[in-house]
């Protein structure tokens, strides 16, 4: 290279790096977070969530806003605590989020991610949805099993006439209406009973801990 040009190049440099000094919007940003608190190590922001975690994020929303950024763990997470902010997630961009995260729990108990809730985004999670609406939550499904729903609420309100004067935990009875009904109509047959004497697939513990696990 001549020495003449070694003015001229220095002279690109100078502009260049002035440039990028007095004009940062030709420089790539990164895109802005919401706004939200900031994060722990290794934990995130898992140390400000309650025992009613939705009660912990309302809280949250007053101080950070409707839309706020959260750390669970190093897993980021946006949440949205009104109708307005939420609905391009549930409604107009509902395509976007409508894939869970691929985790172990969701491989192993779900055969690959196979069940509905948990497929990702695409045909089959389309034609599951489809198949959802019209056998079991279209209108006319529901009134098919309206006589299911009578049965197990005059069933539960017996269960609690049979046991006045004595303390009821009402929390197992109302679980015990919800399982049974669920079960009746998705399955078929009820599929547990309340003790191991009378006759049936599983308990309703048992039950209870096959849909925990």
């Amino acid at each position: 290279m001549e020495l003449a040009s070694w003015p001229l190049l220095a002279l690109v440099c100078l502009a260049t790096t002035l440039a990028l000094l007095f004009f940062p919007q030709s420089r790539s940003r990164k895109p802005k977070s919401p706004p939200g608190p900031k994060p722990w190590p290794i934990i995130g922001n898992l140390n400000l969530m309650g025992p009613i975690p939705h009660q912990t994020l309302h809280k949250l929303s007053q101080t950070y806003g409707p839309i706020m950024q959260l750390k669970f763990g190093s897993h980021p997470v946006v949440i949205a605590s009104s109708a307005e902010i939420a609905l391009p997630f549930l409604k107009t961009h509902d395509h976007v989020f409508a894939s869970r995260p691929q985790t172990a729990a969701g491989k192993y108990l779900t055969y690959n991610y196979l069940v509905v809730t948990w497929a990702p985004y695409g045909d089959y999670w389309r034609q599951g949805s489809k198949i959802f609406i019209t056998e079991l939550f279209s209108s006319k499904r529901l009134e098919s099993f309206e006589y299911i729903r009578i049965e197990e609420i005059h069933a539960f309100l017996s269960r609690l006439c049979a046991m006045s004067g004595k303390p009821v935990m009402l929390k197992e009875h109302i679980s015990w209406l919800t399982l049974s009904t669920v079960s009746r109509i998705v399955l078929g047959k009820e599929y547990f009973s309340q003790s191991d004497i009378q006759t049936s697939v599983v308990t309703l513990k048992g039950f209870q801990d096959m849909l925990i696990r």
